[in-house]
């Protein structure tokens, strides 16, 4: 049984919000009580989920917002608070991946728009986020790497260069924002049953009998999984950490 949390009258932010972790992290905020600001790049999703949720009942807002455009994250962060009043709590989650390739031939432009999207753009919602949370002196942040910011993997030089970025993006703002009441931490997902992986696994790009054959837990993580952690780093029970990079890789880095 997972634990349960009270965020009534608090606001979170999630970006990448139509699908996936993203989707089931605002779901499980919006349970919780919380309004929640639900952004994504796809215009008609995370319509689609926005709608869905507050026919439920749940205060919650979309938002439209591609995080690799610095003017549009600076609108996102902005219409959440003038929808709710303020923002207490942020899961910073759009990620792109890229086609496998050699380090020797992959596109300077491949390596550019993969490091604007999961890099560039967690620094820059993380950026307009404490904006916010400065004023308040609270708040919790979740910054979305991958179990690719903690190891290597052949063909996949650009994607973990991005993801090994938000780690460190996270310790040195998680040092810089402590003194003011608010705590930054990362999170590192495994292999989730994702519409993303689900795209590789149709590609070619993933194998998953091979993959599955290197989890210790037998199983690929649900997004459920996610937002139970992510939920875990915004709430009171996680007061005292801050500034970690958590596997979320079902043993996968413990071997």
């Amino acid at each position: 049984m997972n634990p349960t949390y009270d965020f009534t009258g608090q606001v979170a932010l999630v970006t990448g919000a139509a699908s996936g972790m993203g989707l089931a992290t605002a779901q499980a905020f919006a349970e919780a009580g919380a309004a929640v600001g639900l952004a994504d790049v796809n215009e008609d999703a995370v319509r689609l989920v926005t709608e869905d949720l507050r026919a439920s009942g749940h205060r919650v807002l979309g938002i439209t917002c591609d995080v690799s455009d610095e003017d549009q994250v600076a609108a996102m962060v902005d219409k959440t608070v003038a929808a709710f009043g303020r923002l207490d709590m942020a899961f910073n989650n759009a990620g792109i991946q890229a086609p496998p390739s050699d380090a020797a031939d992959e596109p300077a432009e491949t390596f550019d728009r993969v490091n604007a999207v999961n890099l560039r753009g967690v620094w820059a919602c993380m950026k307009h986020e404490l904006r916010y949370m400065r004023g308040q002196g609270s708040g919790a942040i979740v910054n979305c790497s991958s179990l690719g910011g903690l190891v290597g993997l052949p063909g996949r030089a650009a994607y973990h260069a991005s993801k090994h970025g938000v780690i460190g993006l996270t310790g040195s703002a998680a040092l810089e924002y402590a003194p003011r009441g608010i705590r930054i931490n990362a999170i590192c997902p495994g292999t989730f049953e994702t519409p993303m992986v689900a795209n590789m696994i149709s590609s070619g790009e993933f194998d998953p009998a091979e993959a599955l054959a290197d989890q210790p837990i037998g199983r690929f993580g649900r997004a459920e999984e996610i937002a139970s952690t992510v939920l875990w780093l915004c709430s009171p029970g996680s007061s005292y950490v801050l500034g970690v990079a958590l596997p979320v890789d079902g043993g996968y880095t413990a071997q």
